[in-house]
């Protein structure tokens, strides 16, 4: 996979929260002046040998409707409850602290970025 693209409502709140909080960077930006648009490529490493996230932002729009088919982005980190701490620290929004899953035994949590996507966090060792 090359990417995953998500419409976002104020690119530089978008790339605080990925950047400065879940510790991606910013690896390209983009304004596309005759179409109204900016593209930001973001990831925890290089395009060539990473799937990383293409933040779109139209700049004639305000709002989106994230719909009802969109389910989360999911990140694996080595200790779910330390991360969590550290986006919490950071200003971060976790709406599911972390633990097992309900069912299960993998543990994780989930974090809401500005615009309202779910981002899932996942410990490497999860078996479900």
């Amino acid at each position: 996979m090359l990417h995953t693209m998500l419409r976002v409502t104020d690119l530089e709140q978008s790339i605080h929260f990925y950047c400065d909080v879940m510790g991606m960077q910013l690896l390209r930006r983009k304004d596309y002046p005759e179409g109204k648009f900016t593209l930001a490529f973001i990831g925890y490493g290089d395009e060539a040998s990473n799937t990383v996230l293409e933040l779109t932002h139209n700049w004639d729009t305000n709002e989106y409707d994230l719909g009802n088919a969109y389910g989360h982005i999911a990140i694996e980190v080595d200790d779910v409850y330390a991360a969590c701490d550290n986006i919490k620290t950071k200003g971060g929004n976790i709406v599911r602290d972390a633990g097992p899953m309900k069912g299960g035994n993998s543990i994780l949590a989930f974090v809401k970025d500005p615009d309202g996507y779910m981002v899932e966090l996942l410990s490497p060792d999860r078996q479900d």
